[in-house]
């Protein structure tokens, strides 16, 4: 078969022509992807802040709810029955161990006294009379003049006067202290609260309701309530060394007032009681606290904050810095020294200010992502920069200020 000329020259021109497309389309494709690589790798890396991570001494402290309670407490009952006379204090008042309060009619109670002070002298008499007749008898009957029987019945009659005699000093005692007791004084040196009786009341020994109320709070107790569970948790780790008990110190407390003051006295911790409530599943805390001011008043909500123990290798985290993945779980993002992001799953023990108490998942010398960390991805390379912890206090506090709008 016979091509023309013609047609050799354009199957010739079409093939030149295709191959100088794909040549075209070969040096894009190659265009492009030099483009992407010098894109990438002129593209700026995801700056981020970052706190390397210290050990470092940490003490527990727990804060718990109590309430205060005088330190000594005295109820003032009277003694003996009958109307107040009158009452010798002011309410409200420091009264001293000793001072009289009341005077309850002493009328009755002085007479007694005084039937007694006879009795007493009578039963002497009739003593000295019984030992007249006893000696008496005795020298008959050493001479054989006296019977035996006159002899006994003399000797039994001295020795019922003399017991006589005990008993009517017995009575006289008692006279006596009734007597005294219609003087109703303070137990003890404290604060004496309001009178439940005015002059004209009737009041009779040992009643229910006292007539006052003492109350010494120079000294002052705390009474605060711990839980059970925690306790064990506390032995628990004080057993295996995690936490030390802190020694001496660990007996000392803080005290936060109701309005959150801190309460400038440190306290002692006394003791911690065997029993638990039941119904609470808690046990109690006394604390005791000094009071020079009597600030601090019986029956006053504070908040006790007490020392747990200590740890001498602890690891905190910026809560900034832990996020939670889907699950809930704790994670954190650290620079490895390759200069990339490496995510690390962590257990957290608790709050302490504004960290975390780490249990694992960070180590001393980590640095932790604490800014940034939401434009980073496992494994990327990242750009780092030390945390200003003062600047985000700046920019918190900036964000936290209202916004004025004009009208």
């Amino acid at each position: 078969m016979i091509t023309s000329p013609r047609a050799s020259v354009g199957r010739m021109a079409e093939r030149v022509s295709l191959s100088l497309g794909l040549v075209a389309v070969a040096g894009l494709v190659a265009l492009v992807g030099c483009s992407r690589e010098q894109q990438q790798a002129a593209a700026p890396l995801t700056v981020v802040s970052v706190v390397t991570l210290e050990a470092q001494t940490v003490s527990l402290m727990t804060e718990l709810p109590g309430r205060t309670t005088a330190y000594r407490i005295a109820e003032v009952r009277p003694r003996v029955g009958g109307v107040i006379v009158e009452r010798l204090f002011t309410e409200g008042a420091d009264v001293q161990a000793g001072q009289q309060l009341y005077q309850i009619d002493p009328r009755k109670f002085a007479a007694a006294l005084d039937r007694a002070n006879a009795n007493v002298k009578q039963a002497q008499a009739e003593l000295g009379h019984a030992r007249y007749d006893l000696q008496r008898l005795t020298k008959l009957k050493e001479r054989d003049v006296a019977a035996e029987t006159e002899y006994q019945d003399a000797l039994y009659a001295e020795r019922a006067a003399a017991a006589a005699v005990d008993l009517a000093l017995s009575e006289q005692r008692t006279a006596a202290l009734n007597l005294e007791w219609t003087g109703v004084v303070a137990p003890i040196s404290g604060r004496i609260g309001y009178s439940s009786v005015t002059e004209g009341a009737l009041v009779t020994a040992a009643q229910m309701t006292p007539l006052t109320t003492i109350q010494q709070i120079d000294r002052i107790y705390v009474n605060v309530m711990q839980s059970s569970a925690e306790l064990l948790r506390l032995k628990r780790h004080w057993k295996t060394g995690a936490i030390s008990t802190g020694g001496e110190g660990g007996r000392t407390v803080r005290l936060l007032l109701e309005d959150g003051t801190p309460y400038s006295q440190e306290g002692t911790l006394q003791f911690r009681d065997i029993t638990v409530d039941p119904t609470t599943g808690s046990y109690t805390l006394r604390i005791v606290f000094p009071n020079p001011q009597q600030l601090l008043l019986p029956g006053m909500f504070v908040r006790a904050i007490v020392q747990e123990g200590v740890i001498q290798q602890a690891i905190l985290a910026p809560q900034q810095g832990v996020g939670r993945n889907p699950k809930g779980e704790a994670i954190a993002l650290v620079v490895d020294d390759a200069g990339r992001a490496q995510q690390r799953m962590l257990t957290l023990a608790r709050a302490l200010g504004d960290k975390w108490l780490v249990v694992s998942g960070l180590l001393a010398g980590d640095r932790l992502i604490v800014e940034g960390m939401l434009n980073v991805r496992p494994g990327g390379a990242v750009s780092v920069m030390p945390f200003d912890g003062q600047k985000a206090d700046d920019k918190a506090q900036m964000n936290d200020r209202p916004i004025a709008r004009s009208n």
